[in-house]
């Protein structure tokens, strides 16, 4: 997921070619005071006007503590965006507000109900203690992501290149998505040039089970896919199985075997997660 400033024309207007699998436009963090109705109304005009392709496009708005976060999402769900991203979610109701404001708005512009997604993002102890019922809140929810950079500042803590003050988030908002079956997403690296972390980084969450990251630098988006995307080994391996069960059904055998191994369920699963990933990453 590539981060874009929604007050710069020029990234959002590129963003598109650099292989990213979703864009997040940013309209909070990002973007200062003076600058948020001039970016509302630039990623309003790029989702009406310009062509992103297959890309799965989000946007994360200001917060309804804000006066800016409802004309937020009242231009995203006009302009026709996949997903709102929520900010700084602590509680369900944090989310139940936003569900509120989207149906209003789709139902104002005649979208159908439920076509506008919701993506929750984490970012303090609160938060984290909340994951399961966030992650629970809504069936528009399509993934929980974690916000690093406020959570650790919400810890007293600072990030460090092992990312050891994340492990207990990230656990908790992983373990909270897959009881929700969303998806999970973990956060920036902001070194930019520290490439050797970043990789790192990124190997120990695809090990832990999130489903991708975050990047602010389309530099980053290569080695993401590099990592996420499964080897030649497990693919041939992952295609075996899938034929041992084709084999299996055929013969009406209630015994499932590869290579005088045998293949229970979770075995089943990995491989077709393998083979999810495989397609994707053509």
């Amino acid at each position: 997921m590539l981060y874009v400033p929604g007050s710069n024309p020029g990234m959002i207007a590129d963003s598109m070619i650099y292989g990213a699998d979703s864009i997040m436009f940013d309209l909070e963090d990002s973007i200062s005071l003076k600058e948020k109705d001039t970016a509302r109304h630039l990623v309003y005009e790029a989702l009406k006007y310009l062509d992103f392709g297959n890309v799965e496009l989000v946007c994360r708005v200001n917060g309804l503590d804000t006066p800016y976060g409802e004309r937020d999402i009242e231009a995203m769900v006009a302009a026709g965006i996949h997903v709102i991203r929520l900010p700084k979610t602590e509680t369900v109701q944090d989310v139940k507000a936003v569900e509120i404001l989207i149906e209003q708005y789709e139902n104002k512009y005649g979208l159908e109900t439920g076509s506008v997604k919701m993506m929750a993002a984490v970012e303090s102890a609160l938060g984290i203690m909340n994951a399961h019922e966030i992650a629970h809140a809504s069936n528009r929810l399509v993934g929980i992501a974690i916000g690093a950079e406020d959570y650790v500042t919400n810890l007293k803590t600072t990030r460090s290149a092992s990312g050891i003050e994340l492990i207990y988030a990230r656990s908790q908002l992983l373990n909270a998505a897959r009881s929700a079956g969303i998806a999970a997403l973990d956060t920036v690296f902001s070194d930019v040039e520290d490439t050797a972390n970043f990789e790192n980084e990124v190997r120990l969450i695809k090990q832990l089970g999130f489903d991708g990251k975050s990047v602010i630098n389309p530099r980053q988006i290569p080695i993401v896919h590099e990592i996420f995307t499964p080897t030649d080994e497990e693919i041939t391996h992952a295609e075996a199985v899938i034929e041992a069960i084709k084999e299996a059904e055929e013969k009406g055998l209630g015994v499932i075997s590869l290579r005088g191994k045998m293949i229970d369920k979770p075995i089943v699963d990995r491989a077709i997660r393998i083979i999810e990933l495989t397609k994707a990453s053509r």
